[in-house]
Order: structure tokens, then C-alpha cells, then sequence
């Protein structure tokens, strides 16, 4: 099995990445129809606004897909083609356009409705994320048991063996931090604007859910392993899947060791941050993980 290629999720978005990225013929078309579904100038935006900028989630999920999808049209470009796909989260958009499931036109389209939408309801909600390292799923579900008090407060990202990300309330994220460092343990806020993956987002998802109706799906020309229930998505499924999306916990680790047993060896980051490769490295360390973050890795891809 070759290469399964990954997608970068929100929260990994910095201020200048994927310089020159939007100057490769192959990735341009993409930047120019990001910028007319978000309506912004999306390559600008990556190089040019501060982090806090890039924190709000319209502008990081426009950057962040723009360079995902853009690097895998330049590898394409170059005659490389994966053998399956898994995006992280907001990566799984990404990963509708390179499996073929959606037009490059209709992911970007589905991509701001889906931003404006998460926007409102994290808006709306109060919430935040925080990655508890060190846990495992029972340690993770009571803890948000122990400390949601009446409020919204549920595991959110299986990332890899000893971190998983919770979802609620601001009020209950806080006492969830308090109660893992009592037990001397470890955690981190991520950089995102709402509580995603959590019953906060259930508006979002009735407001995907309707939008999905009237969108048509392509089986997949490239297997997408989707983070709901880490087996591949059929088209049929498409639009239920999509939207509980927002609203159930992304399986990343689940969906690794899935295709790890079918095969795969390989796991290229195509995106920015890094982040999924050290969480590939953590599942299964003899896995190879490169990055493709620059067109200087485009180049390099596979020597």
C-alpha cells in the first residue's frame, strides 16, 4: 500500500505558512477559489495576519485547507498520488476535494459554510478545547463526568496513545484543568474558538445537515477514511457523516491502526504543523511520517 496522505486540522495555523505555495501553478487555482468562497484574499491572509487573526476560525480554516488541498494538487502535479486519505478534523474537508468525493469548487463552497456556521455556534457557545496528555479513554471520560457539573464537557479527538482532546464549556474545561493538574498531569488549551466536536456545535451541525441536502457526492476515486467511525466513507453515508461530524469525536488513532492492518506504512503530513506526524509517531513508531509543509517538500516528496 503507498502513502496515505493526512490533513492538518485548525489549530495549527501560524502566521506565514506555506509561503510561495500559492505561487505554484497547481496550488494557485485552489488559493483563487478560497478566496471567492470566503472572500478574502486566503494566500494573503496565511502570509500576512497576526495569530490572533488566524485564531478566528473563518480565516484559519480558509488558510488551512487552501494549503492542504494546494500541496496535494502540487504533489499530483508531480505524478504522486496517495493510497488512501485521512484528514484530522477540519482536514477531512481537505480530504472530500483529493479523494474525489467533491469538486475543488464544491469543497471550498462547502468549506465557508461550514466556517461561518462552526463561527456562529462557537459564538454562541463559550467553549474551548484541551488536550489532556497522559490519558487514556476511561481516564479521559471520567474526568469530564467528575467535572462537567450540569455543563457541556465530553472527549472530543482521539489523538494517540496518552493524549486525547476534551470538548465543553469554558467553566468546564477550567475545572477539568484544575482537577488533571491535582493528579499532577499535564494539559494544553488549543488554539480554536469554540468547543468543537461536543453537543456546542449541534446548531452548526443542524445548519451542515440541511446545507448537505442539496449537495451531490462521488463514491471516492482515493479511499477517504473518515474520523467519525475510522472506516472509509461511501457517498451515501456522506452527508449523515459530515454532519455528526461536528458533533462526534474525531477517531485519528483509531483511523492509523485501521490502515495500518490493511497495509498502509507510510503517513505524509500534507499540510502544516507537524502535528499529525508526532501523533503517528506515538501510535506506531515504525510507520514512516514525512511532512509536505512547503513546495521545498513538495519537491523532495518520495527521494
Amino acid at each position: 500500500m503507498d502513502a496515505v496522505w493526512m490533513f492538518s486540522g485548525q489549530g495549527a495555523q501560524k502566521p506565514g505558512m506555506g509561503a510561495g505555495v500559492a505561487d505554484d501553478p497547481a496550488a494557485r487555482e485552489v488559493y483563487e477559489c478560497a478566496s471567492e468562497h470566503f472572500g478574502f484574499d486566503v494566500a494573503r491572509t496565511s502570509l500576512e495576519a497576526s495569530q490572533e487573526e488566524l485564531n478566528e476560525t473563518k480565516r484559519a480554516q480558509a488558510c488551512m485547507v487552501a494549503l492542504s488541498v494546494g500541496l496535494a494538487r502540487a504533489l499530483e502535479a508531480r505524478g504522486h498520488e496517495p493510497s488512501a486519505v485521512l484528514g484530522f478534523s477540519l482536514g477531512q474537508v481537505s480530504a472530500l476535494a483529493v479523494s474525489g468525493m467533491l469538486s475543488l469548487e464544491e469543497t471550498m463552497r462547502f468549506a465557508a459554510f461550514r466556517a461561518e456556521a462552526m463561527s456562529r455556534a462557537a459564538a454562541n457557545g463559550a467553549g474551548a478545547m484541551c488536550a489532556l496528555l497522559g490519558a487514556d479513554e476511561e481516564a479521559a471520560a471520567k474526568l469530564c463526568d467528575a467535572c462537567a457539573d450540569g455543563d457541556v464537557l465530553v472527549p472530543a479527538n482521539y489523538n494517540c496513545p496518552g493524549q486525547i482532546v476534551i470538548s465543553g464549556s469554558e467553566a468546564a474545561i477550567a475545572r477539568a484543568e484544575e482537577a488533571w493538574k491535582a493528579e499532577k498531569k499535564r494539559c494544553s488549551r488549543l488554539a480554536t474558538s469554540g468547543a468543537f466536536h461536543s453537543p456546542l456545535m449541534q446548531p452548526a451541525a443542524d445548519e451542515l445537515a440541511a446545507y448537505l441536502a442539496q449537495v451531490e457526492f462521488s463514491e471516492a476515486r482515493i479511499p477517504l477514511v473518515c474520523n467519525v467511525d475510522a472506516q472509509p466513507l461511501a457517498a451515501a453515508a456522506a452527508r449523515q457523516h459530515l454532519a455528526d461530524h461536528l458533533t462526534h469525536p474525531v477517531r485519528f488513532a483509531q483511523s492509523v491502526a485501521w490502515l495500518a492492518e490493511q497495509g498502509a506504512h507510510t503517513f505524509a503530513e500534507v499540510g502544516f504543523g507537524g502535528v499529525l506526524s508526532g501523533l503517528v509517531r506515538r501510535i506506531d513508531k515504525n510507520l514512516g511520517r514525512p511532512v509536505v509543509a512547503s513546495l521545498e517538500d513538495v519537491e523532495s516528496y518520495g527521494e
